[in-house]
């Protein structure tokens, strides 16, 4: 076998053995009534990327398949979630639907070089949201880099973007969702879309998929926090 036939092999082997890791970092960087737990069947990448308006609803998803070592940030969801006035189990609940990726930061750093857009940290969030969300807040002088070494960044600033995110609810909606899938709409799509759904539009395939992982991980999130 030539030498050049056996440095395409190895090449090939090499790109093979990378595939399942891209996948999954490819996934993550996809463009993104009363307060209670969701109830109507009815997000996939993070804070906050836009994502269609229209679309037929999907069948429930099954919880998060990396989601093991997401019931270990309880005691940071309870303290930055009280000190944003949101709901604790709606914050553990994004937490678990954002763990579909591994959170490595070499790997998330690797991939943002590739993909300037790419989301950083456990909360999954992108660099033009955090900026927004860290002003006048006590973590202003901290920067989107360091949210993928620093999880209580991260959770700090998911509870600060969806107390946000509820400023600019409407007081009352016509849609069928609660405020806290609503809130988890606009967390993964925007303010803008989230609005939209509180007003009637349909989700399109992103934000219901991420609707139907919150369901799903609705009771564990509830669990992790007892």
């Amino acid at each position: 076998m030539s030498n050049s036939r056996r440095r395409s092999g190895r090449r090939l082997r090499y790109l093979l053995a990378r595939a399942p890791v891209a996948a999954v970092l490819v996934a993550g960087c996809a463009p993104a009534g009363p307060a209670g737990p969701p109830r109507a069947p009815a997000p996939t990448s993070s804070a906050s990327a836009p994502t269609s308006s229209a679309s037929a609803p999907t069948a429930s998803a099954p919880p998060s398949a990396g989601s093991a070592n997401t019931a270990g940030f309880a005691p940071q969801v309870r303290r930055y979630s009280a000190a944003a006035g949101v709901d604790a189990q709606l914050l553990m609940a994004i937490l678990y639907n954002e763990s579909y990726k591994p959170h490595d930061p070499k790997l998330e750093r690797a991939w943002q070089k590739m993909d300037p857009n790419a989301a950083f940290g456990v909360a999954n969030m992108h660099r033009g949201t955090f900026d927004d969300t860290k002003r006048g807040r006590d973590f202003a002088g901290r920067t989107w880099e360091e949210l993928p070494d620093d999880p209580d960044l991260a959770i700090e600033a998911a509870a600060w973007y969806l107390h946000d995110l509820a400023a600019v609810l409407p007081a009352h909606w016509p849609a069928r969702y609660t405020r806290d899938e609503l809130l988890a709409l606009g967390y993964n799509a925007g303010p803008g879309s989230m609005k939209s759904f509180a007003g009637g539009a349909t989700p399109g395939p992103v934000a219901q998929s991420y609707l139907d992982r919150l369901h799903a991980n609705w009771d564990a999130a509830a669990e992790a926090l007892r």
